[in-house]
This record gives structure tokens, sequence and C-alpha cells, in this order.
């Protein structure tokens, strides 16, 4: 077999202090592997030197002009790794929350599995993960799947793999945190087959303070169910 060519994501938002660590755990797993590879990290209109840090560790950074959110930061890289021809792109976050060998052992189940998504789930094992997030992400898994029919246990993780079809045909409208539901959505209007698989979640004090809180959920439901209406209407 041929080596496969693999993207690793990392969109970031003011992530100065860890990016440049976040690339270079990624960066020595990456390195173990058969595969090829690039880190892109999408520097989304940081006001601090994400950008240069980035760089400084060896990735290649793609700036934003404007902040875009998570979801056109995420977009922007799968763009990238559709004009470069990737076999697999691979998404993570950029606080240093998802350890780099899960997102190795994801990027091996989907070279050897028919699946187009597959999602790093935290809640398959939750040890670490606190009560109130726990309680939070369950919530939100749930109202993706009385919106949306996805039936996932963390509808919102940014530790996702992407299959080659997956790079060339799926997108989405939501540009904020909602867009980790809406993608879902649209994976499965495009009857592409979704998976997860059990990861670690790693919280440090600068994770847990850069992360999202339950009242953001209360807002992300409210941006899905406007986006659920709209699409009736389109």
């Amino acid at each position: 077999m041929s080596t496969l060519h693999v993207c690793l994501v990392i969109p970031a938002y003011n992530e100065e202090l860890v990016i440049k660590d976040t690339v270079h755990a990624i960066q020595q797993a990456l390195n173990k592997s058969a595969y090829d590879y690039e880190i892109v990290v999408v520097n989304d209109s940081s006001t601090d030197n994400t950008s240069d840090e980035a760089k400084k560790a060896g990735a290649t950074v793609i700036d934003h002009i404007l902040n875009s959110g998570a979801g056109g930061a995420t977009a922007t890289g799968l763009l990238y790794a559709k004009k470069n021809s990737f076999d697999i792109t691979a998404t993570m976050d950029a606080d240093g929350q998802h350890d780099a060998i899960d997102t190795i052992r994801g990027i091996d189940i989907m070279a050897s599995s028919e699946t187009d998504l597959l999602i790093g789930s935290r809640l398959i094992d939750s040890d670490g993960m606190s009560k109130v997030k726990m309680l939070g992400n369950r919530g939100l898994s749930f109202i993706t799947y009385l919106l949306f029919g996805s039936n996932v246990t963390d509808s919102q993780s940014g530790l996702r793999i992407y299959s080659k079809l997956a790079i060339d045909r799926l997108r989405w409208k939501t540009s904020g945190y909602e867009f980790c539901s809406e993608m879902l959505w649209r994976a499965e209007q495009q009857n592409m087959v979704v998976a997860e698989y059990p990861i670690k979640a790693i919280y440090s004090d600068y994770s847990i303070s850069k992360g999202q809180n339950n009242w953001n959920g209360i807002n992300i439901v409210k941006s899905l169910i406007k986006r659920r209406i709209m699409e009736i209407f389109e």
C-alpha cells in the first residue's frame, strides 16, 4: 500500500501559551507513525502571538483576517486538505485537551475501516471529566439527536477524523461551536458512515479556563434550533 497522506488541522484563537507544545506533541506522535503528514494551524484572527508560535513549532499556518469561529476555522482546514488531496484529515483542539496518541489511534482506525467521520468521544469512558461538563455534553448530544437524529455520545468533541469522502464533501453553514452538531447532521444527510471511539479528556487549569461552559451551551442550542427551522423553509 502507498503511504497515506494525513493532514492534522488545529483551529486556534489566542493560544500562544500552548500552541507550540500542542504542535510538538502531535509531531512526535506522527513521526513514530508510517504516515506522510502536514500539521496545519488555522489562526482565527488571534490578537496574540499564536501565529508566530505555531510557525516556530514547524506548523503550516493559515491566518484568518477576521475571526470566523471554530466552525469557520475548521472549514478552512478541511478546504486546505481538499485542495492538497490529503487522504485523511484529523482535527484537534489547540489547548492541549487531546492526547496525541488518541489522535493517531483515530487515524489508524480510519485508515483500516469504512468510516467517513470518526468522533473521539470523551463520554464512552468519562474518567477525568467533571460532572458539570459531562452533564452539559450529554445534554447537547441529546439535543443533537432530537433535532437531527444523530445518535452519538459526544457531539461536541473537537477530535474528529475525516475520510477522503468527508474531506471532499462535508460542509456546514454555522460558524460557532454549534457546527459540531450540524456537521453530524450534514454527514448523515449524505449517508456517510459516522462512528465513535473512546478518548481521554486532559483538563488543565488552562484548558478549563478556555473551554466552553454550560451557559454557552444554551446559545449553541438556540443556534441549532434556528438552523433547523431555517432549513425547513430553504
